[in-house]
């Protein structure tokens, strides 16, 4: 991950942040894991990076979208 790229989870007091790697506050917050997506995919579309969506109850990555920074040789 470069530093553009943010991530989006469940902080400890149950709230969800969409966070720039490396930041140290949350560029979003919210009461939904939806709404924090959607807020923060248009920072990472703005920024041709990646957001990472970790699970509320384990914190691993259960997904993650790409805007702008795919390789230009793969097919799809």
């Amino acid at each position: 991950m470069s530093d553009n790229d943010y991530n989006v989870y469940q902080d400890t007091d149950g709230t969800w942040k969409g966070k720039r790697q490396g930041a140290a506050r949350a560029s979003v917050t919210g009461t939904t894991q939806k709404d924090v997506f959607e807020k923060t995919r248009e920072l990472a579309k703005k920024a041709e990076s990646e957001v990472s969506i970790h699970r509320g109850d384990t914190g691993q990555i259960r997904a993650k979208h790409s805007y702008g920074n795919d390789p230009k040789d793969t097919k799809g």
